[in-house]
């Protein structure tokens, strides 16, 4: 054995697969793209996640993209911001979702408000709304009780919903590995200690599934109300479960947003979900911003049947040390995934260009 190789730590361990597969070059759509699912505002920084919107369209054009949805709207002068920005200058191209104001509940009335708010950011031009895994996590109430999804007091935001027929794309909970102790058999244990505040083991956090039931109770309770699912219904890692929903619910979609990675080490689980509800999976990147290469290493996933390739370029994979294998979708049901089903759902998507 060469001299020190035995101690190498694991970290440093950056093996070269040996193994001879396909490599399949996917550089266009069978669909003109929508990406429901990414991110281009000034949230919380203050600095636009696209510095050139221009070159944006560049390369929603060089990637097939028709339409992105950008997730960061906000509400009143930030929303007429993002619309300016992107929507009102480049029709058809992107659709904004607005949010509501969640350091607003430090006093009674805030179910009110925040309906409030989503009618009037309807009114400016919002497409939709997003809400945020901090709902269950970290938002509390004027009592400092945290509020989770099936609170009551939010019955006015769903009535809202309902009525302006936009869609709410909630992301709630986080993979499954986030919630467990942080010891050797985490499997995300690497993208934890980078990010030792996505970790939600211990008393002052809920448990996952609490998140999940009341996720679950609000899309079932309210049928009238378009929701999508982030990051595949926000269990990846349990198909099962995410099919129940879809099953069960015909008011709700699913992103494919930042999972690949979950998705492509099960992919013939994953092509029978869509085989399932074939107009109930939708195209999400969460690429922000994205470039070329994000939008075909999605393309190789849906339409290749490619194994054991690698779904990140970084040296060390952000989720895991593992390859994917792809999906290999005929054009007609990849088609539905890369932009026709997300037309389909979103009313503002209709009156938007399906070229790119």
């Amino acid at each position: 054995m060469a001299e020190g190789l035995g101690d190498i730590r694991l970290r440093d361990f950056a093996p070269v697969s040996m193994m001879s597969a396909a490599v399949t070059s996917v550089t266009a759509p069978a669909a003109p793209i929508v990406d429901v699912h990414n991110h281009l505002g000034r949230r919380n920084t203050g600095v636009w996640r696209v510095p050139d919107p221009d070159a944006l369209i560049a390369t929603m054009d060089e990637s097939g993209v028709a339409t992105i949805v950008n997730l960061d709207g906000e509400w009143a002068g930030e929303l007429e911001a993002n619309l300016d920005r992107y929507d009102r200058r480049y029709p058809g191209r992107f659709v904004t979702f607005a949010r509501v104001d969640w350091t607003d509940t430090s006093t009674p009335g805030w179910g009110d408000r925040m309906a409030a708010s989503l009618r009037d950011s309807v009114r400016r031009g919002a497409a939709g709304l997003k809400l945020w895994k901090d709902i269950g996590l970290r938002v509390r109430d004027e009592r400092s009780e945290l509020i989770f999804l099936d609170d009551p007091r939010l019955e006015p935001l769903w009535e809202a919903l309902a009525e302006s027929g936009v869609p709410a794309l909630i992301h709630t909970a986080d993979p499954v590995a986030f919630f467990q102790p942080l010891d050797r058999h985490n499997e995300r244990l690497e993208e934890l200690l980078r990010h030792p505040d996505w970790h939600f083991h211990g008393p002052e956090f809920p448990p996952l599934q609490r998140l999940l039931d009341a996720f679950e109770s609000v899309v079932a309770g309210h049928p009238q109300v378009r929701f999508i699912g982030a990051h595949v219904g926000c269990l990846a890692e349990n198909l099962d479960w995410v099919e129940e929903m879809l099953d069960r619910c015909p008011n709700y979609r699913v992103d494919l947003a930042a999972r690949i990675a979950e998705l492509g080490r099960q992919p013939r689980r994953t092509r029978a979900l869509i085989e399932r509800h074939p107009d109930r999976v939708l195209l999400g990147t969460d690429c922000a911003p994205p470039d070329v290469e994000d939008y075909r290493m999605y393309l190789r996933f849906l339409a290749s049947s490619d194994e054991a390739f690698a779904y990140s370029s970084s040296e060390i994979p952000p989720t895991g040390r593992w390859t994917i294998s792809g999906l290999g979708l005929p054009d007609d049901l990849a088609a539905l995934v890369e932009g026709d089903n997300a037309r389909a759902f979103i009313p503002a998507l209709a009156t938007a260009s399906p070229g790119s």
